[in-house]
């Protein structure tokens, strides 16, 4: 039978940038015992906790990997990799992970990683408030048979939890530190830098040096490591125009001639989409958003290219599903399900009974920018559906969450399979807060959590065709996010995070 897996529900503000996945390289190159000599990167935000049991991945992961190893690692292709854990293997019905550790990895502060830390590190995270901590939620014990071997039991079968142990959920520090309580500001991992207290300053700046002792010196190519955080995009442009820094994680696409311009090299890759999320699928508090018409007539509505033009500059790929290129859900036919068509939205109104329109509330934030609202409103004004916007500040995710809003425009990143079904889809989804349910959807559900390799194939691909048919969301486009690297500076991004892997961040050749 199916678990539903409740995704942890505290996200606070900054889970607008929520586009978290992992990356990383399984062959790193680059000089043993710390390589070049500095290494400046630039944030577009800072971290709310260095602690490891409140992290968070997508824009903020280089914090943490910076001074934390994951238990398993994924690597440019998306492929998991081993790292503290050399080898792993799951009974015969895949509720019970075995997890074999490297026998030779201390902690900054000179203790040893054992199986115990690890039980320890699993536990406290899938107990924390970190917005990932729904990941491991389904984890009923991790236990230390001996000091290299993990065993951890699963309510359920997760075809995602490999997966989660490449991220945060898989960041392990000293258990001696955990003890002592002061890792939110004074981090001990095993990682490949020392986080430097004495020379950052909170939410602006972050030092760290190579760790002397790390077990992996290849992957080391600095000797030291310095994270800017440059929350306005002026301030991350001039920082470029005046080689301020290394490489850059850019907000946003406006800028990108004068980045170029600049003889900065532009990394790009697709992760988020950006659209509106039909949430009310059930007509809870939106009674016509409850009709698929009705939600049919708004992806028609929408006129995606345009769209792509005025906010992102061309800058992405338009589409009308919200599974990645990168999944087996995935149909390239998908990308274009509703063409731009006002008469044939207008027509799906009609017989939904709403010929003269209806409105719909819907939260604003500045934080994912202002044109794009009122293109939204524009465009749906054109069949007679109104939106009243509300402001939530600070609270807008949790507003989102709680449920106050039938609907949103929203950035979300784009899982693979089974992660993106208990992100979005599942009725404990995170990102589907009035618990919808769907009978036929769920069915696909159970065979992508059950099935073997092939059967969770070929039901991703009749989830996907499925949902984009009821039009359980409104995506417009995938966004291409943009890492910058200055001449110098070799930057290779993933096809699963925001921000590039700190091990691929390197001297170009």
């Amino acid at each position: 039978m199916i678990r539903w897996k409740t995704a942890a529900a505290t996200l606070i503000a900054s889970a607008l940038v929520l586009t978290a996945c992992s990356g990383g390289q399984d062959e790193q190159g680059g000089s043993a015992g710390g390589g070049d000599s500095s290494l400046t990167i630039g944030a577009i935000t800072p971290p709310v906790t260095l602690d490891s049991a409140g992290a968070e991945w997508g824009n903020r992961a280089p914090y943490y990997q910076a001074v934390y190893d994951t238990l398993l690692y994924a690597d440019v292709n998306g492929e998991i990799q081993p790292w503290l854990a050399t080898e792993w293997a799951y009974d015969d019905d895949m509720t019970e992970l075995t997890l074999t550790l490297r026998d030779d990895v201390t902690f900054s502060d000179g203790s040893a990683l054992t199986a115990d830390v690890v039980a320890l590190n699993l536990e406290r995270f899938r107990d924390g408030t970190a917005p990932g901590a729904g990941d491991l939620a389904g984890m009923e014990s991790a236990e230390a048979p001996d000091d290299t071997t993990v065993v951890i039991t699963l309510e359920a079968r997760d075809p995602a939890f490999l997966d989660y142990l490449t991220r945060d959920a898989g960041l392990i520090a000293s258990s001696e530190a955990i003890a002592n309580g002061d890792l939110e500001t004074e981090p001990v991992g095993s990682g490949p830098y020392l986080y430097d207290a004495g020379a950052s300053v909170t939410g602006t700046s972050y030092a760290y040096t190579a760790n002397p002792d790390y077990w992996n010196p290849d992957a080391q190519h600095y000797e030291e490591l310095t994270i800017r955080v440059f929350e306005d995009p002026t301030a991350a442009l001039n920082a470029i125009k005046a080689n301020e820094a290394d490489a850059v994680r850019l907000s946003t696409n406006d800028n990108l001639e004068q980045v170029e311009a600049a003889g900065w090299t532009v990394n790009s890759n697709e992760l988020d989409f950006q659209g509106l999320l039909l949430l009310d699928r059930a007509g809870t508090d939106s009674e016509a958003l409850g009709d698929v018409r009705v939600r049919q007539a708004i992806n028609y509505a929408i006129d995606r290219e345009a769209m792509l033009e005025a906010v992102q500059k061309g800058h992405g790929t338009v589409t009308t599903q919200v599974f990645p290129p990168t999944s087996d859900a995935y149909d390239e036919a998908l990308d274009d399900a509703y063409p731009y068509d006002v008469e044939r939205a207008q027509e799906l109104m009609d017989e939904a009974g709403y010929s003269d329109g209806f409105t719909i509330s819907m939260p604003q934030s500045a934080l994912l920018g202002t044109s794009t609202y009122a293109l939204i409103d524009q465009q749906l004004a054109e069949i007679g559906i109104t939106i009243d916007y509300t402001d939530p500040g600070n609270n807008f995710i949790a507003d989102l969450l709680a449920p106050k809003f039938p609907a949103s425009y929203m950035a979300l990143e784009q899982n693979p399979d089974w992660q993106l079904v208990e992100f979005m889809l599942s009725p404990g989804a995170t990102f589907n807060p009035y618990g919808y349910e769907d009978e036929t959807a769920s069915e696909m559900m159970s065979r992508i959590q059950l099935g073997d390799e092939a059967e969770q194939a070929a039901a991703a691909a009749e989830l996907n065709a499925y949902i984009v048919e009821q039009a359980w969301f409104a995506p417009f486009y995938r966004v291409e996010g943009i890492m910058a690297s200055a001449p110098g500076t070799s930057v290779e991004m993933l096809p699963t995070n925001a921000y590039p892997s700190i091990f691929d961040i390197q001297p170009a050749e």
